[in-house]
């Protein structure tokens, strides 16, 4: 067995375990989903809730018949289960490669949208719920307004309450005495929302995209790997002195 059908199957192999430890992750999830939602189910009525659990199980248990599929015909040298992976491999690597460009276009997008909406989601802020999203927004993200704290100057709720002052969630976090007025900007978070949520989305989006190359790469020498088993077994001219399912 020279070293190009050794290679090929270690890679096999290990992308074999890679498809068996994603289907281990994702049992644990689902399975830690389930157990929760049956901690809490007196106060949960609606039992669909256990739904995205149930599919995160269903994925794992298809990811395992993938990864039993891609380890036995390795060690078999099956040309009918080097071509069902073959084939499982490259739906995924197009899949792969489609949401790498799809995260590529819409990194850029994501300033247009972000600062967009959040726009029209400042201007409807009336001050009267603890819990908005808008309190919530500045205080995580240590920001004020959309671009910066002058932008609530042009907000009806800046102009009904009429005592120059910007939200309390505006405040930075080390003064303890805020008020929130604006003839002190050195209490306030000076940098806009729209940047910072901005900058955590397309940090997210290009992380996710790397993470996508990689297991894109993979796939592809899988592939390649694939090919040559199957070119070595024609060129030989042997069969394996097994068989079986996959045979």
């Amino acid at each position: 067995m020279d070293c190009g059908v050794i290679t090929s199957k270690t890679v096999l192999l290990l992308l074999s375990l890679a498809f068996w430890a994603a289907a281990a992750g994702l049992s644990y999830v689902g399975g830690y989903v389930i157990n929760t939602y049956k901690s809490y189910d007196n106060f949960l009525q609606d039992k669909y809730a256990l739904l995205p659990a149930v599919i995160i199980i269903c994925v794992a248990v298809v990811l395992f018949i993938i990864g039993l599929i891609g380890c036995c015909a390795t060690f078999r040298e099956s040309r009918v289960g080097l071509g069902l992976f073959l084939a499982i491999i490259l739906v995924i690597f197009i899949a792969e490669v489609s949401a790498f460009v799809l995260g590529f276009v819409y990194r850029e997008k994501v300033k247009t949208d972000v600062q967009s909406t959040m726009h029209s989601v400042f201007e409807k802020y009336d001050g009267k719920n603890p819990e908005s999203i808008v309190d919530y927004l500045q205080e995580q993200l240590h920001c004020c307004g959309v671009k910066n704290y002058s932008d609530w100057t042009t907000t009806q709720w800046f102009n009904s309450t009429g005592n120059n002052s910007v939200p309390l969630s505006c405040c930075r976090q080390d003064m303890k005495n805020c008020t929130g007025r604006l003839d002190q900007p050195q209490e306030l978070n000076t940098r806009g929302c729209a940047e910072e949520l901005e900058s955590g989305l397309q940090s997210v989006i290009s992380y996710a995209m790397l993470v996508i190359l990689g297991f894109a790469i993979v796939k592809f020498f899988g592939m390649l790997s694939v090919c040559v088993l199957t070119c070595k077994r024609e060129d030989s001219g042997y069969q394996p002195l097994y068989s079986g399912v996959f045979a």
